[in-house]
């Protein structure tokens, strides 16, 4: 066998299956091969006693096999006399360790090559091989000598080989820097239980603790409360100026939880969430002075390279043992309580009352039974007109209305939430689309009906095939349907909206922007897109007597929309004092209760051209 094939096969049998050396094994195979070249040699020296000619060249060409293997196996080898601890041979890997050239170390006791204090150690241990013939074994251990000094680690061996007649005759060691390897498992290790983006304790570290704060509350009859946060805004924030503006605000807003936490273990558990865990007996009002500063800290503008970033933070708490005393009941509590915080207008710190319990509860329910509404056909389509400013029908709106069993009507804001963070409005949405296209294209009147679509329809769901698939089925011609989009449905991937948006526009369906005026930028959008419509938010129309700002805002958007040479409706208008102003600002449609309230299409079968006996029989 070869030099370098007999190597491979050594290293490959010491070598377990996760790849790394068995010091042990390797040693042994070591041991082997020095023990065979001691019976190969005294063979051929008996045989060269005897005359053989060859066995001159046999023995050359096997010290030269045993030396190349030695010389080159990747960790450090050495072999001492066993009876003055003399170093005899030391491989590349060796000298590499020590930090010396073999020739000063061979020949050599350890009293002659290390400092006195490291020259006692080793020649002791040496002294105890000898006597015991047992090998040792160090394991993770960290390097006393060598050129690298105590920044190592390494595993080594150490054993004894006796000659035929069982006396000893050499000490041979291995040793195996695993400085690295040790390295990568701390590594590991750190971020098994550590956030990647801010370094911060991750959600399996703050279970883990607040599982043993537990128990010595349990013990000690204590009380600790822990926090549930949560960063307002800062998804808007995060999409508008990119995800590495969003990483670096991240990280800036950790380390000021984690620099206001006055010692508390601070965790970010996903996304923009954290949790706090306040150790110790606390009290209500220490817990409420730190949650105020930490909304005070994260209120204050974030400057990241040149962004100035306004985030807020919301914060729900709960205490151990008033609000739960197990770990799922104080952070379903704190949620709950955070929930609360965010509905009330952000930027607050909620405590947990007993009534937010069944809050969540209801809540949860309400999730479960959103999706048996689709199934038990519980959902409704009402149509409300839009019109010209003179009162000219010219479409309606379709929108979707639950009509709950027990419940009664769920209003709009209650479950589409909900049905968008489970993705549920992906399936309703589909069908509030077919319902709406199906009812539109048996008017005989050629109305358009708008239709409303949520971000996570353009996000998750295949818009384009099934908008497509739904007017082969329904007959309503591409021209007649308008779809109606916020500006959550660009933010985002901005890209991939804006060309799905351009293909429905080349399908003959008209685009509307919706809420205009509310959203984060608002004004970019129509640089990027031709839109054919732009929807006032009623908020402005509601307030356009109250407050000479809504009234300025109004002007403004129309203004624009006019010099773009796109149709502005106004939502929300209710009197004839709102309609006569937006006729003197030249809006071109509105849509409100002065034109009619959303209703099923029974209500205005005279404005879509059918009668009833006509729908009867239909």
């Amino acid at each position: 066998m070869s030099v370098h094939r007999l190597f491979a096969e050594q290293l490959r049998c010491a070598t377990d299956a996760s790849g790394r050396v068995d010091l042990v094994r390797l040693g042994e195979l070591v041991s082997a091969a020095y023990e065979a070249s001691d019976c190969d040699r005294v063979r051929k020296i008996d045989a060269c006693a005897k005359g053989d000619d060859l066995v001159d060249v046999d023995l050359l060409r096997t010290r030269e096999f045993l030396d190349t293997i030695v010389e080159n196996i990747p960790i450090a080898v050495f072999a001492k006399s066993a009876k003055d601890s003399r170093y005899i041979l030391l491989n590349r890997a060796g000298e590499n360790y020590y930090g010396l050239p073999r020739e000063q170390m061979l020949g050599k006791t350890p009293e002659e090559i290390f400092p006195a204090d490291v020259a006692r150690v080793v020649s002791e241990q040496d002294r105890r091989v000898v006597a015991s013939g047992m090998p040792m074994f160090l394991e993770e251990h960290l390097l006393e000598v060598g050129v690298k000094g105590h920044d190592r680690v390494v595993n080594s061996r150490k054993m004894l080989i006796t000659d035929s007649a069982g006396d000893p005759q050499y000490l041979v060691g291995v040793i195996e820097d695993v400085t690295e390897r040790i390295a990568n498992q701390a590594r590991i290790s750190h971020l098994a239980h550590h956030d990647v983006l801010t370094d911060l304790p991750n959600r399996a570290a703050f279970n883990a603790a607040l599982s043993e704060r537990l128990e010595r509350a349990q013990d000690t009859s204590t009380s600790f409360a822990v926090l549930s946060l949560d960063l307002d805004r800062f998804k808007e924030v995060n999409d508008v100026f990119g995800h590495p503006v969003g990483d670096m605000l991240m990280r800036a807003a950790a380390d000021r939880l984690a620099a206001e936490a006055d010692g508390a273990l601070v965790a970010r558990i996903g996304g923009d969430e954290f949790m706090i865990l306040m150790s110790g007996d606390v009290r209500r009002e220490d817990v409420l002075a730190l949650a105020e500063r930490l909304v005070e800290a994260i209120g204050n503008e974030l400057e990241v390279d040149d962004y100035l970033s306004h985030v807020g933070l919301s914060i729900g708490i709960a205490v151990y043992p008033n609000d739960g005393v197990d770990a799922a009941t104080l952070l379903a509590n704190a949620d709950s309580a955070l929930y609360r915080a965010k509905r009330e207008g952000r930027g607050r710190v909620c405590f947990f009352e007993s009534e937010m319990d069944q809050e969540l509860r209801d809540r949860r329910l309400l999730q479960h039974d959103l999706r048996q509404a689709l199934e038990q056909n519980q959902f409704l389509v009402h149509f409300q007109p839009q019109a010209r400013m003179d009162g000219e029908v010219i479409g309606f709106e379709a929108l979707v209305r639950w009509n709950h069993p027990t419940h009664g009507f769920v209003p709009p804001d209650q479950f589409i939430p909900l049905a968008e963070e489970n993705e549920l409005i992906i399936q309703i949405g589909e069908w509030v689309l077919r319902e709406a296209c199906r009812e539109a294209a048996s008017w005989p009147r050629p109305l358009q009906v708008a239709v409303n679509l949520s971000p996570v329809q353009f996000q998750a769901g295949d818009l384009e095939r099934s908008i497509h698939e739904i007017l082969q089925e329904t007959g309503l011609a591409p021209t007649r349907l308008e779809v109606e989009i916020t500006e959550g449905v660009l933010i985002g991937d901005f890209t991939r909206a804006l060309d799905l948006l351009r293909r429905l526009k080349a399908l003959g369906i008209r685009i509307a922007m919706d809420d205009f005026g509310t959203g984060y930028s608002s004004l970019s959008y129509l640089q990027s897109f031709p839109f054919d419509k732009i929807k006032i938010d009623r908020s402005f129309i509601s307030n356009l007597e109250a407050t000479p700002q809504s009234a300025e805002i109004v002007r403004a958007v129309l203004s624009l929309a006019h010099a773009l040479n796109i149709p502005v409706v106004a939502e929300g208008v209710e009197t004839e004092a709102q309609r006569d102003f937006l006729t003197r600002e030249a809006c071109e449609e509105m849509q409100g209760y002065l034109v009619g309230r959303p209703d099923l299409i029974e209500r205005y079968l005279d404005l879509v051209g059918l009668n009833v006996e006509r729908r009867l029989y239909a």
